[in-house]
């Protein structure tokens, strides 16, 4: 399993530090929300594991800053929701469809670059990111869980780090204001598992099946490639 996962991402860096500046919709130009409704939300899971979340991550914030809509992240367990659902990461689904695989990496390389957002395989992959996302859900409503969740997936998929290490993770968060002590007992915290198990039972029972997933309203989009229906339904919606 782990050799067909390693190819969902090209093996070299997209080397690009700036930020997605094309916007999804027709012809990849901005399009007018002044009528969209600012009450409009966006619940994104997430699990660092995953380079789609990740890509989706570098993406919904502009989509939400040209619609007006606010961006809920919602931490979960991929692994979970795939032991749930019966379902595989697509390269394990695909391996033996002939040029599937080929294929996909073609695409993945096509959209990082179409959207500008840099990438390099993490050559720890897959790595175990259930403390991580035990850390995400502490972080939640702090001042501090934006630039949580940022370092954590730069550092995953930017600077390929060894997240599985609970060293290299003390290091990669004193980059930002996480108190350390606090967040360690939070990822052992009763309280804390419960709530992580069950964001990921409520998102199955939601449909969900994979990461990225998002939901407006009751209206689910799954994966990379719906961000630009989902920001053409935010644009949509009117007061």
């Amino acid at each position: 399993m782990e050799d067909a996962e390693r190819e969902i991402c090209p093996k070299g860096t997209i080397d690009r530090s700036v930020t997605p500046s094309v916007a999804f919709g027709k012809g990849s130009r901005p399009r007018d929300f002044k009528k969209a409704n600012t009450m409009q939300t966006i619940e994104f899971y997430y699990d660092f594991s995953s380079p789609n979340a990740y890509i989706a991550h570098k993406l919904l914030p502009g989509i939400a800053a040209r619609t007006g809509a606010k961006l809920i992240y919602k931490p979960f367990l991929l692994g979970g929701v795939f032991k749930t659902t019966n379902n595989a990461p697509p390269l394990v689904a695909f391996r033996e469809v002939a040029g599937k695989v080929d294929y996909m990496r073609v695409e993945m390389a096509r959209f990082l670059e179409r959207f500008e957002v840099p990438l390099k395989f993490n050559p720890y992959f897959p790595v175990n990111t259930v403390n991580l996302m035990r850390g995400a859900v502490y972080a939640q409503g702090k001042h501090w869980e934006t630039a949580y969740i940022d370092r954590l997936f730069d550092a995953m998929w930017i600077e390929g780090r060894n997240l599985a290490d609970s060293g290299v993770v003390d290091e990669v968060l004193n980059d930002v204001e996480v108190p350390q002590n606090n967040f360690n007992n939070a990822t052992q915290d009763a309280g804390i598992k419960s709530q992580l198990a069950e964001v990921t039972q409520n998102a199955v029972n939601r449909g969900c099946f994979g990461s990225p997933t998002m939901f407006v309203g009751t209206e689910m989009f799954f994966g990379k490639d719906s961000l630009s229906d989902l920001e053409w339904r935010l644009g949509t919606q009117s007061p």
